[in-house]
């Protein structure tokens, strides 16, 4: 007869097992474990490798050696597959992958695994120039939209992949995955932020007012803050989509960007604002149209409805301006535009917000 032995794997063995006995009774239990590391470019695509060995793509990662730390793994992972040498320090997710949930060969009598995901952070053209990749396993590297991830990883790789995104996103910490979903689901992986291709609108951001005699303001949008410094950021709920308040004119703003703006700001998320700032504008080369960009304060933000315009109910959000621009691929040129919100939200005696978890705003709120 022994004792059954607790589930902390520091303790001591029950008087009536022996050291070998419990340490056999654990060893029967044992999973794999291995590691992901989730890098970005400055549009927000995804670093994936294609390798000699499966069809499907992979994240830079592999299976965790004997004694080695996760984070040490995730960084001899990166130097082997990647030739670069850095430390990881972040982690996005630990995912508990079941026996069922693998396309592993039935051979290989896979236990389970415990994936740790790590944030490799956002590389800069000339890092990712400098990858030198091995002469075995990773056959090429590819920066690809969020929204590929499930066409070109497997399915569980995919939901660990967008989690762990939605996660560093979200700002809030590592999250706890099951087969890739999270069990706690945050507004992000509720709607399915990123699982639509994001519009590529690389649009040069000009201040000044728009020459009307060459321009057509197709846009009036808003930056709009609340008073700890976070901005309304609307999601769509049928595709995940993001967007700013505001929309294009129509006959009754009577040719005013800012009547438009106001109209749709109460259309769209029946958000009451303040005195609108102007920005500035967007426009490409060759390309008739501005889409003209505001600041302002929020004033309230009443029950949600559908947007007459286009019949969605859009799920409202706070973000600060950092993680909005993120669920957008607007380019190097956003830089200028966000230098131009902030400056904004200091003229509006408005503090910089740290970040932090989406907030989602449910029902009526007042400033």
């Amino acid at each position: 007869m022994t004792t059954i032995p607790t589930s902390a794997p520091d303790d001591l063995p029950g008087p009536l097992m022996t050291d070998e006995a419990y340490g056999a009774l654990r060893a029967s239990a044992a999973l794999w474990a291995g590691v992901s590391v989730l890098i970005t470019d400055s549009c927000g695509r995804v670093l994936v490798q294609h390798v000699d060995y499966r069809t499907t793509c992979l994240l830079p990662g592999g299976g965790i050696d004997a004694g080695e730390s996760p984070s040490h793994a995730a960084a001899r992972e990166l130097h082997e597959e990647l030739g670069v040498t850095m430390t990881i320090a972040h982690g996005l997710a630990v995912d508990w992958v079941s026996p069922t949930n693998s396309s592993a060969p039935a051979v290989m009598r896979f236990p389970g695994e415990a994936i740790f995901v790590y944030d490799g952070g956002t590389w800069t053209d000339d890092r990712i120039d400098a990858v030198c990749l091995p002469e075995q396993e990773i056959t090429s590297i590819e920066l690809v939209e969020p929204a590929r991830l499930p066409d070109l990883l497997s399915p569980s790789d995919a939901r660990r992949a967008m989690s762990a995104l939605r996660a560093r996103l979200n700002g809030g910490g590592p999250v706890l995955l099951e087969d890739g979903h999270p069990i706690a689901p945050t507004v992000l992986d509720r709607v399915g932020v990123l699982r639509t291709a994001r519009d590529q609108s690389h649009y040069e951001f000009r201040t000044g007012p728009v020459p009307t005699a060459l321009l057509t303001v197709r846009q009036s949008w808003g930056w709009l803050f609340a008073p700890d410094g976070r901005v309304l950021v609307l999601l769509e709920p049928d595709t995940g989509a993001a967007c700013l308040p505001g929309g294009t004119p129509e006959p009754e703003d009577q040719d005013s960007p800012v009547a438009t703006l106001i109209r749709e700001a109460d259309e769209e998320a029946a958000a009451q604002l303040g005195d609108p700032h102007y920005l500035g504008y967007l426009t490409a080369d060759g390309d008739p149209y501005a889409r003209l960009r505001y600041a302002a304060a929020l004033r309230s933000i009443g029950p949600m409805r559908a947007d007459p315009a286009t019949g969605r109910m859009y799920t409202r959000v706070l973000a600060t301006p950092e993680q909005a621009l993120e669920l957008f691929n607007w380019g190097p040129p956003a830089a200028d535009q966000l230098a131009a919100v902030h400056h904004a939200r200091e003229r509006l005696g408005i503090p910089r917000a740290p970040r932090q978890s989406f907030t989602e705003l449910t029902g009526p709120t007042s400033w």
